[in-house]
């Protein structure tokens, strides 16, 4: 059984899906992995990703109209709009990524999780940029504080949290209060957005600014609020060996009572056992097809809340800090 089939099956089991009824089967994988590493189960290798196909140097080139300068008041530049990335074999999402490619010094991705991207298009002078938001930090110390929330309730909310993981202006384009103006838009019709892709609402949106390159203007003139710093470690480092620069981090409340309804969580289930043995049923060559294995079984978690809480337990200190894959601007008048 492929780790693909075993997550789907997992979810089935354990009713786990997002609110518009797709398994979650990524979130799945994640949290049997880290299972695996506990020794509460064992799979067979993953396979092998197949090497990602290299896009021809023609089509890299040209995709995106360049113009050398634009330096105008905001005025000139309307209409500007927001168009929203559709597929990922789009035309707007091969100009994103062209964009974030040239431009950005994060690149195009992958971005983290749940994802919404969007280009910046003026009527009159093509695409000046674009942004994305994606999922939040898995923790981050300056957010639990302001949130105020407890381990319970940032377990079960925190996929309302989402992050403005890209923000780009392009070069040569220089228009006063756009960048502000820009989140202005994207926020207001973020909530919508990100219901009619994902079936809920998220609550708060964080982003990260490198206190080494910028100051963050145009966040606080769009009315986001600083709530502190990371503290300087990447999305990955578990062992506190990857540094990354200190961030300033930004909110910004999408709903008026986003930290009262994030601090809400309901009862949760007593913790798991302490780990055990994999049984002999998972043993060398991987997941037993045909059945879950004992440890793989909902009667051994309880429920997808233990599931989710064993799984944690492997690795408490994973993702614990925004890395240099989730600082969100880039190239901004500041």
């Amino acid at each position: 059984m492929s780790r693909r089939e075993l997550s789907r099956r997992v979810c089935d089991l354990l009713n786990w899906r997002t609110p518009s009824g797709a398994p979650k089967a990524m979130n799945c994988r994640v949290a049997l992995l880290k299972l695996q590493r506990l020794g509460q189960i064992r799979m067979a290798a993953a396979a092998p990703f197949p090497a990602p196909r290299k896009r021809a140097e023609g089509k890299r080139r040209g995709a995106v109209v360049q113009r050398a300068e634009v330096r105008r008041q905001l005025r000139q530049v309307q209409p500007v709009e927001l168009v929203r990335v559709g597929s990922a074999d789009s035309e707007a999402s091969r100009i994103w990524n062209e964009l974030m490619e040239q431009h950005h010094p994060l690149g195009g991705g992958p971005l983290c999780g749940a994802q919404m991207r969007y280009l910046i298009h003026s009527g009159g002078y093509g695409y000046l940029g674009g942004l994305a938001f994606s999922a939040a930090a898995w923790r981050l110390k300056a957010r639990e504080s302001w949130i105020g929330w407890s381990e319970a309730a940032r377990r079960q909310n925190l996929q309302r949290v989402i992050a403005n993981s890209r923000f780009l202006i392009r070069p040569g384009v220089r228009v006063p209060h756009l960048a502000s103006h820009v989140l202005g838009m994207a926020v207001r019709r973020l909530r919508g957005d990100w219901k009619q892709r994902y079936g809920y609402e998220p609550l708060l949106v964080e982003t990260f600014v490198d206190q080494e390159q910028f100051q963050g203007t145009c966040y606080r003139a769009a009315n986001w609020e600083e709530v502190g710093q990371s503290e300087g470690r990447g999305r990955q480092d578990r062992d506190h060996d990857r540094p990354a620069s200190v961030k300033r981090v930004w909110v910004y409340k999408l709903h008026r009572q986003a930290r009262k309804q994030l601090c809400v969580a309901a009862p949760e289930p007593p913790a798991p056992a302490p780990p055990r043995p994999a049984p002999p049923g998972l043993g060398g060559g991987g997941v037993r097809r045909g059945r879950l294995g004992p440890a793989a079984q909902p009667a051994a978690v309880g429920d997808r809340t233990r599931f989710l809480r064993a799984a944690a337990s492997a690795d408490p200190g994973s993702v614990s800090e925004p890395g240099k894959n989730q600082s969100g601007v880039s190239l901004l008048q500041t």
